[in-house]
């Protein structure tokens, strides 16, 4: 079976410099370049596959026991004929506190800005792609897969296909039940303040710290606010932990099954509309992405749904099938 190369570029990025929380301006994005690449003089396909939250591009070329990394995925598919040759673009949008929801925002940095221009125009400069919206395609799992629906939905004229696996969708099941968590969070761990300089060294993390991280740092991505001490508010009042429902809704502004009307014209333009999630998934997700693809279908919009016997972590094997519907899908 042949290989595909993977070239790790050291982007440089303008839109992250000087980004609110401190976090490198260049990135080190993986690129996949799929066999015979150097010997032919072909156009490819181009898919960006976002890495969930904690994580980056880099991740995507992890070892890991009885897996398989997405280069090694690629390769397979392509020697099986289940996808054509395509270069795989892996982001690098990580931040201090775990990931940017693939969003602008000015208590975390422009990357959404940082993909949809930057990244894309670098690509599509430096390397053999056939650079057309109809050609490159948003996939990703889980805040990646809410990254792929949110930047398809906003940029439909820079990606023309999207798949979705467990992503971030429906608020009120997947972040709501983590709030009262992250309230009891904050007050184990000493309050804001302190959790906010002593966080990457505290142990364990159990999921006390794990609900408390993930609060904080959606609100950065989705209820910035410039004045407040780190720039966002909280959905809720840390004495008490009464919701603010003022806030909240600001979060909710950012769920895409509350955006399917004002994006309605855009996801009709897509050639792909794919998601999917597990049965089992601990975040609830598959509800989300039910309730996302419901909204699509009165709409009269195509889309395909899938659902599987797993849960939210360890299903990489569900990359075979978004990929094939990518590779299928383009002209």
């Amino acid at each position: 079976m042949s290989s595909g190369a993977i070239i790790i570029e050291a982007i440089t990025s303008d839109v992250l410099r000087d980004n609110p929380l401190g976090d490198p301006q260049v990135r080190r994005v993986p690129i996949y370049l799929p066999p015979d690449y150097d010997r032919d003089r072909a156009r490819y396909p181009v898919v960006f596959v976002l890495a969930g939250f904690a994580g980056r591009g880099l991740t995507f070329l992890n070892d890991e026991a009885w897996d398989e990394t997405l280069a090694e995925r690629m390769d397979r598919l392509i020697a099986e004929g289940k996808v054509r040759p395509m270069i795989l673009v892996m982001p690098d949008c990580f931040t201090r506190l775990g990931g940017s929801q693939y969003l602008n925002s000015p208590a975390v940095g422009r990357y959404e800005d940082h993909v949809t221009q930057e990244l894309v125009a670098c690509v599509d400069q430096k390397y053999r792609t056939l650079a057309d919206r109809d050609h490159r395609a948003v996939v990703g799992k889980s805040s990646g897969g809410y990254g792929a629906v949110i930047l398809a939905l906003r940029h439909p004229d820079v990606f023309g296909l999207m798949a979705c696996h467990s992503g971030d969708l429906y608020f009120e099941y997947c972040y709501k039940p983590d709030i009262i968590h992250a309230i009891r969070g904050l007050s184990k761990f000493g309050g804001l303040e302190k959790f906010w300089n002593e966080f990457p060294t505290l142990h364990p993390r159990d999921h006390a710290f794990n609900a408390t991280l993930n609060v904080v740092a959606m609100s950065a991505c989705y209820s910035p606010n410039p004045a407040a001490p780190h720039g966002f508010d909280l959905p809720f009042d840390p004495e008490t932990g009464e919701l603010r429902e003022d806030v909240w809704q600001r979060w909710l502004a950012w769920d895409p099954v509350r955006l399917v009307d004002r994006y309605a014209d855009a996801l009709r333009t897509l050639r792909l509309i794919y998601l999917d999630a597990g049965l089992r998934d601990e975040f609830n997700l598959q509800y989300g992405a039910r309730i996302f693809v419901s909204r699509v279908k009165a709409r009269g919009i195509a889309f395909v749904h899938e659902e599987f016997d797993d849960g939210h972590f360890g299903i990489q094997y569900r990359y075979d099938n978004s990929l094939k519907a990518i590779s299928n899908t383009m002209p």
